[in-house]
């Protein structure tokens, strides 16, 4: 199991506030965090923040401030390329067996 990083409700807001989050979006984020008991996946935090406009690098700095190494951060971004590219893939190629 994958290791756990804890932040106040008000951190955050104002963690993500400080890269120009929305409040509107911000508070998206906690009511989902709060349907999955106060939890989410790094990935799918990842692609929310991509999805609101975030650069790899910005992404990258909220990690940090939440205390992810930068080897556990370039293995999440590594991940999602990964499954871009094979989403990409799918969407090109159609294979079938007879």
């Amino acid at each position: 199991m994958g290791a756990t990083f804890t932040i106040t409700k008000i951190e955050f807001k104002k963690l993500l506030s400080g890269f120009k989050i929305s409040e509107k979006n911000i508070d998206m984020i906690i009511t989902q965090m709060d349907k999955s008991y106060k939890h989410m996946n790094a990935l799918a935090f990842a692609e929310q923040l991509q999805k609101l406009g975030l650069k790899q690098n910005e992404i990258s700095n909220v990690f940090r401030r939440l205390g992810i190494d930068d080897i556990t951060i370039s293995n999440l971004f590594d991940i999602l390329e990964e499954d871009r590219i094979r989403s990409t893939f799918g969407r090109l190629v159609d294979l079938s067996l007879e």
